[in-house]
């Protein structure tokens, strides 16, 4: 059966559907989760530090399907790559698509003499996941330096055409708005810092044994001085 309109799935009109619950399985709703479409969410340069921050936002409440999520990321990315530079751009979606579409399937084929109603009200299976939106929601940020702004602004309204949703881009400088970063930069940060605190630890370490090697060479001169100046006076009552 082929992929149906977005109009089918774009509602909030029927409950969540999300419950997934791998550990507790008496828990779990659900049985067999389809497969998330989004390849991947941090894409650009996360190790460098930008300026400005430029945040795509849903301007009405909206359910938007993984697959749709993926052709905006591919087409805001491949913009970005191509205009402003592999290394001078952080993508990253900020939104997951947690909501569990069903449907009821019903027969297909050619033949006008029969058809198929199906149920008044089925609770369907599982066919694919979407992320639940709301107004003046985010879905995806970009970080660029101040002279690339009018570029990323470029490249995110061109997600307008995937989403068939009203959007608007904001631009601003809170750059820790956009969250965590990937696993691997982190890591590697925190390898750094963990350097740097060991490398401040050893040099107060020397400061501390030159300050006691000092002292111990004070006190060494300190107690020649008074064996000599001992002797000197037993040297002159004699």
């Amino acid at each position: 059966m082929g992929l149906r309109p977005a109009k089918c799935y774009k509602t909030h009109e029927k409950p969540a559907f999300s419950r997934i619950a791998i550990t507790v399985p008496r828990k779990n709703y659900i049985g067999a989760a389809p497969a998330m479409r989004i390849r991947q969410f941090n894409m650009g340069n996360p190790r460098k530090k930008f300026s400005h921050i430029a945040d795509l936002l849903i301007m009405e409440q909206i359910q938007i399907r993984d697959n749709a999520l993926e052709s905006m990321r591919t087409t805001v990315n491949r913009f970005f790559f191509k205009h402003i530079g592999k290394d001078a751009y952080f993508l990253k979606i900020r939104t997951y698509p947690h909501q569990i579409l069903r449907e009821n399937k019903q027969a297909t084929g050619a033949g006008a003499d029969r058809i198929q109603k199906g149920m008044s009200h089925p609770y369907g299976r599982p066919i694919g996941r979407a992320s639940r939106i709301h107004a003046g929601q985010t879905i995806m940020s970009a970080l660029v330096d101040e002279d690339k702004i009018a570029l990323a602004q470029q490249g995110l309204k061109k997600a307008s055409s995937k989403l068939g949703c009203k959007v608007k881009v904001r631009v601003g400088t809170d750059v820790e708005s956009i969250g965590t970063k990937p696993k691997k930069v982190r890591e590697i940060e925190e390898k750094k810092t963990d350097e740097k605190k060991e490398g401040k630890e050893d040099g107060k370490k020397s400061k501390k044994e030159e300050g006691k090697e000092t002292d111990e060479k004070t006190a060494e001169t300190k107690g020649k001085e008074e064996k000599a100046s001992g002797k000197k006076s037993s040297e002159k009552k004699k």
